[in-house]
């Protein structure tokens, strides 16, 4: 279906969160931890769609993505947080679910805006 970015500093949420999008039908993956680290991987590959965590150990993921955007254009974006209110700037299209991590809405919700 698509590449992934996975934005999440903790290895084992970003595990669950591939696992969860391997099995909606994304067809490969990045992980990056960090801000910085995100948008080095977007560079080396660019992905379809982001999956991503608002606070990270270094900058944020809506830094991140915004970045991303502004080289590559515009593409898909999950925010998965446990802080929902600190998502700046998150704006429509982008969709933000809250940790603890609701599985068959990740799942759903990345169907419905996956590119096919």
């Amino acid at each position: 279906m698509c590449h992934v970015l996975v934005i999440e500093d903790d290895f084992l949420i970003a595990d669950h969160i591939i696992q969860l999008i391997e099995t909606a039908g994304a067809t490969s993956f990045a992980q990056a931890g960090s801000q910085d680290e995100a948008i080095a991987e977007a560079r080396l590959r660019p992905p379809a769609f982001i999956m991503s965590d608002v606070t990270l150990s270094a900058g944020t993921g809506p830094h991140a993505v915004r970045a991303i955007i502004a080289e590559q254009g515009a593409m898909p974006v999950i925010f998965v947080t446990g802080t929902p209110g600190a998502c700046h700037p998150c704006h429509a299209p982008m969709v933000i679910l809250e940790k603890p991590i609701n599985e068959r809405l990740l799942i759903d919700t990345f169907r419905r805006l996956a590119p096919h």
